[in-house]
């Protein structure tokens, strides 16, 4: 502690604003108490010139980075071009010709098929006018019309902006087009809706039914983003306010009940999602919906193909379902 005579002179000091002591006298009068200070290093500074040593190391480094950026260069392109050439030879020795016999040919041998497939599509909106729409109508239409050929009853189709459900009559008469290019005069009727839409059947517009259960041979649902997170968020609320007002008890909330309510707004769980792209990018996809669900992509493909579709169809028929054992 500093001594009481000195203290008393510095508050004296400190009184008259600082004109009874010198700026030296104040430094001698607080320099006993202060810290030491500290060591200086007496070591020779390092020179900035970079060293030998160092120049080699960085050389090192970069050389080795060169190499692992070769070698995996190397292996992605021939990893793509494998693929390419093997998507290629499959199209071409499982080309379907449009005709119903040889696609069922193609999965007469599976053990099983799917009842719901699912696919996830991609709006292309940099191609110029309508073409993305008209491409995304016609990627609908082919795999509509192979469903129909190895006998699945209910096709959903996800693509993430929704553009298809503004387009519904016009998705109808494309997927119809292509169900006479395949069946001619035979061609099964097909229902097209959207949750929260009128579904529509053989080209005339029908009340909201439950789609899964249609009258027509094939049934298809279009899905988008808002029929994901953000129909688990409505519903969520639609529960809590139910509880707040006694209308139903937090103990009568089960996964059951999620289920039934999600499966009547939106669709039920598909048994098998196809996606074409060439990761696995739900992008959106209904979460809650594919628990259980398959999942089946090929590397480094772009773009709807029916060796894609035959591919994943055999894959199915080999899993196994253990659900969760």
């Amino acid at each position: 502690m500093v001594a009481s005579r000195e203290t008393q002179i510095y508050r004296q000091d400190a009184r008259k604003r600082h004109t009874v002591l010198t700026a030296g006298q104040r430094e001698d009068l607080l320099k006993p108490y202060l810290p030491p200070p500290p060591k200086t290093d007496l070591q020779t500074p390092r020179s900035s010139t970079p060293s030998l040593r160092g120049f080699l190391k960085n050389k090192f480094h970069l050389f080795v980075f060169t190499v692992i950026h070769i070698v995996f260069s190397v292996y992605i392109r021939m990893r793509q071009t494998y693929h390419v050439v093997f998507d290629r030879v499959l199209a071409i020795l499982y080309y379907h010709h449009r005709a119903p016999e040889l696609i069922r040919q193609d999965v007469k041998g599976l053990s099983r098929l799917p009842e719901h497939l699912s696919v996830v599509l991609e709006f292309k909106s940099g191609d110029r006018g309508q073409a993305g729409l008209e491409t995304l109508m016609e990627e609908a239409a082919e795999i509509s019309a192979w469903c129909t050929c190895v006998g699945i009853s209910m096709l959903s189709i996800y693509e993430r902006t929704g553009i298809l459900k503004h387009y519904i009559p016009n998705t109808h008469r494309a997927v119809s087009s292509k169900m006479h290019a395949y069946f001619g005069r035979k061609a099964p009727s097909v229902q097209i809706g959207a949750p929260s839409m009128s579904s529509f059947l053989n080209g005339n517009a029908a009340a909201r039914a439950d789609i899964s259960n249609a009258t027509g041979q094939l049934s298809i649902l279009l899905l988008s983003a808002e029929d994901g997170r953000s129909t688990l968020v409505d519903l969520t609320k639609t529960l809590t306010e139910m509880s707040q007002r006694n209308k139903l008890s937090p103990n009568d909330i089960s996964q059951d009940l999620i289920d039934a309510e999600i499966t009547e707004s939106v669709m039920g769980e598909p048994d098998l999602l196809i996606l074409f792209g060439p990761y696995v990018q739900l992008v959106g996809y209904p979460p809650w919906q594919i628990r259980l669900t398959e999942i089946y992509h090929i590397q480094d493909n772009n773009g709807v193909g029916y060796q894609v579709f035959l591919r994943a169809l055999h894959n199915y028929a080999k899993a196994q379902m253990k659900f969760g054992r």
